[in-house]
């Protein structure tokens, strides 16, 4: 299945490489490369990641790649990345911000 990054989404993986790269430049590019290959790889097992727990409705998915959260939904004809979001922020504030 087809892997679709949102607008958010793909802002992601660059404001995790500038945070990392302070302190380790080569570490920056190689997580950002595993954030990469792990949403590609949605594709092949995207049913086996829970849905968001209180949220199920949503249908936004989660999976983890180190200390960090690949948010998804599955479409019908894709799968959309919502967002990646470090895993001690409050990410359901985030996804679903009070009106």
């Amino acid at each position: 299945m087809r892997v679709v990054f949102s607008a958010q989404a793909a802002a992601g993986p660059r404001e995790i490489a500038l945070f990392i790269a302070r302190g380790n430049k080569p570490r920056a590019r190689s997580f950002v490369a595993q954030l990469r290959a792990a949403a590609r790889k949605l594709g092949d097992s995207s049913y086996a990641d829970p849905l968001i727990a209180g949220r199920e409705s949503s249908g936004i998915r989660s999976r983890a790649v180190g200390t960090y959260l690949i948010f998804y939904r599955i479409d019908q004809d894709r799968i959309l990345i919502v967002d990646i979001i470090h895993g001690a922020r409050d990410y359901k504030a985030i996804l679903f911000p009070s009106p």
